[in-house]
This record gives structure tokens, C-alpha cells and sequence, in this order.
């Protein structure tokens, strides 16, 4: 027990009675025995407390983790909306060019064509 041998125990016996007289040793001992236990305990929960903190420690740098990688996802699914949205504008601009383009085109076709049809049934009846 604490690198002590027999021989050394005995001795500190025999000193601790002739010191202590036969009539107090008996509570010295259980009051050394408590403070052992006690001593015991308290270096068990502390030595339990580091535990707990180097795992809530290990926890928090793999929560750390996940969040990096998670925000770094975003940051890739936000580009690609912004390109989605990039290409949706192009697509507007390009049907709107496209129906401005139109317009004036369907307006004039449909006129002459009216006449064209008009001048054809006025001489198939003469």
C-alpha cells in the first residue's frame, strides 16, 4: 500500500500507539480510514469531471465540424441558385426580345393577308 512494505507499516504502528496511547488509536485509525476514503473519492470524481470534459471537449470540435461542413454546403446550394436564377433572367430577357420581335410582325401578316383573300373572292366573281 503506497510502496510501503510490512516491516514499515509495523514501525508506524508501534509509533503511532506509544504517541497516541491504546485508548485513542482505535479513533485515529477510523478517522485516517475516512480520510483515506474520502481522499479516494474526491480524486475519482475529479479524475471523472476531466473525462467529461475532454469528451464534451472531443464533442464540440466534431460539432464544430459538422457545422463547417454543413455551412460550406449552403454556400454551394446558394451559388447554384444564384445560376439557376442567372439563367431564368437570360430566358426572360431572350422570350421577351423574341415576343418584341413578333409583335410587329403578326400585326402586318394578318392585314395583308385579309386583303390578298378579299382581292381573290372579288375576282372570282367577275
Amino acid at each position: 500500500m503506497f510502496g510501503m512494505s510490512f516491516g514499515e507499516i509495523l514501525i508506524i504502528a508501534v509509533i503511532a500507539i506509544l504517541f497516541l496511547g491504546p485508548d485513542k488509536l482505535p479513533d485515529a485509525m477510523v478517522k485516517i480510514a475516512k480520510f483515506f476514503k474520502g481522499f479516494k473519492k474526491t480524486i475519482n470524481e475529479a479524475k471523472d469531471t476531466i473525462e467529461q470534459e475532454m469528451h464534451i471537449a472531443e464533442l464540440k470540435e466534431g460539432a464544430i465540424s459538422y457545422k463547417k461542413q454543413l455551412e460550406d454546403s449552403v454556400n454551394e446550394v446558394k451559388k447554384e441558385v444564384n445560376v439557376i436564377d442567372d439563367i431564368n433572367e437570360s430566358i426572360e430577357d431572350i422570350t421577351d426580345s423574341v415576343t418584341k420581335l413578333d409583335k410587329p410582325k403578326a400585326k402586318k401578316k394578318p392585314k395583308k393577308k385579309a386583303k390578298k383573300i378579299e382581292n381573290k373572292e372579288d375576282s372570282t366573281d367577275v
